[in-house]
């Protein structure tokens, strides 16, 4: 069980961090607010990633579990129950980030939804590719023999500001199922009925990173 209670708070952290600053800054009205989203999702996996990597591997995202289960690192049974603690861990953040705002007059939960002049194919297709470098590096940074160590966390939490960076003019960047399900049941509207492509994207993508 440590390892998946683990992953519930390194979800949890991620969700409430990354999301919260997007809610606090407003993402997306100006460049500021966009970069310091960006730090603060990636941030929250440095800090997880050498809090409790050592207990579960910091996935704290089912596209990163799925890469590991298709190259062989996690077995099925494990898999399915770090992707059910992560999710548990992204409502526990969400609720924490829901009450937050409603103290002071905020509105959202920082859910991912299609950006203005975005189609549902654009988005899809931004969802799969940017998953797939991550995840990529991810398998890579973490690979035993070839990995980058002790270094592997910093790797990783860069390339997630660097792919939010990008991404979050065409959907707000999820590259993670979990980060997205848990925002958009609080937020309702689109975020929940476009819900499906940041499902659907991250796990192809995270298929993709696996396959490479």
């Amino acid at each position: 069980m440590k390892k998946y209670l683990a992953e519930m708070i390194g979800t949890m952290v991620l969700v409430l961090m990354g999301c919260g600053t997007a809610v606090s800054l407003n993402c997306g009205v100006d460049a500021a607010s966009v970069v310091g989203t960006a730090v603060a999702f990636g941030l929250a996996v440095v800090a997880m990633a050498y809090t409790i990597g050592g207990v579960s591997g910091c996935h704290i995202n089912p596209a990163i579990t799925l890469g590991c289960l298709l190259t062989g690192r996690i077995s099925g049974k494990d898999a399915a129950m770090y992707m059910i603690f992560q999710v548990i861990g992204a409502f526990i953040g969400s609720a924490i980030l829901f009450w937050m705002t409603k103290e002071v007059g905020l509105e959202g939960t920082g859910a991912n939804d299609l950006q203005s002049g975005v189609s549902v194919l654009g988005g899809l297709l931004a969802e799969i590719f940017f998953t797939c470098v991550f995840v990529f590096v991810v398998l890579a940074a973490t690979h035993e023999k070839n990995g980058a160590g002790n270094a592997a966390g910093l790797a990783i939490g860069l390339t997630l500001v660097l792919v939010h960076l990008v991404c979050i003019r065409y959907t707000g960047t999820s590259v993670n199922p979990a980060r997205s399900i848990a925002p958009a049941v609080f937020q309702g509207g689109t975020a929940l009925s476009n819900l499906w492509i940041f499902i659907v994207g991250p796990f192809v993508g995270g298929a993709l990173a696996a396959g490479i």
